[in-house]
């Protein structure tokens, strides 16, 4: 079921929505991957972790810049 939001439910519009929904996206799977990285080194597969800490890296980057934007628009 697909339902479209445009901020009659939330009071929030769906592009302000959907750019805080994925800097906390970021920020949850950079806590995940950190789980999976200590995981996989302590089943001694280092090229598991080690690609799990760049997924990590590449999250904290998005979680980064969505919040720099998210300042941006909001004028902070």
């Amino acid at each position: 079921m697909s339902i479209s939001e445009a901020g009659q439910i939330t009071g929030t519009k769906d592009k302000d929505y959907n750019l805080i929904w994925f800097v906390e996206a970021c920020l949850s799977n950079a806590l995940r991957m950190e789980t999976y990285a200590e995981d996989a080194e302590r089943s001694g597969d280092t090229e598991l972790a080690a690609f799990f800490r760049r997924a990590q890296g590449e999250s904290r980057k998005g979680a980064e810049q969505g919040k720099q934007l998210l300042a941006k628009r909001l004028g902070a």
